[in-house]
């Protein structure tokens, strides 16, 4: 057995007696020990502040991308907003032991179905170190218990963070193991998570293609994640100029690492501005990449290659094409689309309806930037993750996707015949 296996495998066991503990814990508990949390990381702020400089140095000096290091970077205000997002969470309905449904048979049995945790949840990421808060914030609770593997890139910051994570829920009585971090950056911690059947219940990846690639491809439990964001805002011929120019704009240009960031601007050919929406972003400093048609809008344009419609860029780079109304939008989506965020804009209620119902991604969006594909701004308090897939939880993945359910059954002396 390895030394990073025999590591994982204790924090598995650690974890799992934590997670017995949690399950039982009562919300008004589990909200103290959060609240406690938030308050360790507005006390600790100049210190946590201190070890991302570390790593934001570190970062610059390895070369990493401006899109990287703005998704490493920590300052006073956003420091504040993940001590506020972990203090929200506290206030959010406990899912736990919420009753789903209820039926009666005929032979008079109850049935009830009961939201659960999950047990133990394994986080894996890369560069945000708000992860680490989020995750111990969400994976609490929902009762289960965590641990954490952060990237390189963060592992100042993120170790910051958990200290005072981990001390402020301590402070409020729950286990010290209910939120953990594994302690090396040892790439063989990674595959011991993967492989760590038994002891932990899912894993959630949270990077780049191929880090979640390797985890989807290695994993011995179940995985829940997403490979990419290529997100498209299609502007319909209906569509309001000014409002499109708006949305189109903020969402590609806003933050342009994040993974609700538009990556594909699909413009119908009925569409009456399309040089003023070209020109916005490229006045904004967005290099488009385009079809023939785009190209002809502007010299500045580049051409766009078959690659180009696959990518997710991360950066201000937008590819950006001209389609035959809301069906060439839906055609292109099906074709290219990574099932993460796609957005029409339009007047159109008719238009609008039709993508809203043939779009098959996690969120689908009318007249909103994809920017808002965020847990946080869907009044989940935070998000551990988006998930694209179709089984368990799809979209923002927050409190109740950190649940499972059983089956309660109440008889009075049924016997099967």
């Amino acid at each position: 057995m390895t030394d990073t296996t025999q590591l994982i495998a204790e924090m598995g066991h650690a974890a799992r007696a934590a997670a017995r503990t949690l399950a039982a814990t009562p919300t008004p508990a589990k909200a103290a020990a959060l609240r406690a949390a938030a308050a360790e990381l507005r006390a600790r702020s100049a210190k946590i502040l201190a070890a991302n400089a570390e790593d934001m140095a570190a970062g610059a000096a390895r070369g990493l991308s401006g899109a990287m290091l703005d998704r490493l970077r920590l300052d006073e205000g956003r420091l504040a907003g993940i001590a506020d997002a972990v203090e929200a969470v506290a206030g959010l309905t406990d899912p736990v032991g919420q009753m789903i449904d209820e039926t009666r048979r005929p032979n008079g049995l109850t049935l009830q179905r009961v939201r659960v945790p999950l047990g133990v949840v394994g986080i894996i990421y890369e560069s945000r170190p708000n992860v680490t808060a989020d995750a111990a914030a969400l994976g609490l609770m929902a009762g289960n218990a965590v641990i954490l593997r952060g990237g390189s890139e963060a592992v100042h910051s993120n170790r910051a963070i958990h200290a005072a994570m981990a001390d402020g829920m301590l402070s409020a009585g729950l286990p010290a193991d209910a939120v953990q971090l594994v302690p090396t950056q040892d790439r063989g911690a990674v595959g011991a998570m993967l492989g760590a059947q038994g002891l932990i219940d899912i894993i959630i990846p949270r990077g780049g293609k191929s880090l979640v690639a390797r985890v989807q491809e290695e994993a011995r439990v179940p995985v829940l994640a997403h490979l990419d964001g290529i997100n498209h805002s299609y502007v319909d011929g209906a569509a309001d100029p000014a409002k499109a120019e708006a949305l189109v704009v903020n969402a590609k240009m806003r933050r342009t690492g994040v993974c609700g960031a538009t990556e594909t601007v699909l413009i119908d050919r009925a569409y009456p501005e399309p040089l003023t929406l070209v020109t916005a972003l490229l006045n904004a400093g967005c290099e488009v990449r385009g079809d023939t048609h785009v190209q002809r809008l502007d010299a500045r344009v580049l051409p766009a290659d078959d690659a180009d419609w696959d990518t997710e860029y991360l950066d201000a780079i937008v590819s950006a094409k001209i389609v035959d109304g809301v069906g060439g939008a839906i055609d292109h989506i099906a074709t290219h689309a990574s099932h993460h965020t796609d957005a029409i804009i339009t007047e159109d209620a008719d238009a609008a309806e039709r993508f809203l119902a043939e779009v098959d991604s996690a969120i689908v969006m009318w007249n909103a930037s994809t920017q808002f594909a965020d847990g946080g701004e869907f009044g989940l308090g935070a998000e551990i993750g988006i998930s694209t897939g179709r089984m368990h939880a799809r979209g923002p993945v927050a409190l109740e996707g950190l649940t499972t359910y059983k089956w309660l059954v109440r008889g009075t002396g049924q016997v099967r015949g």
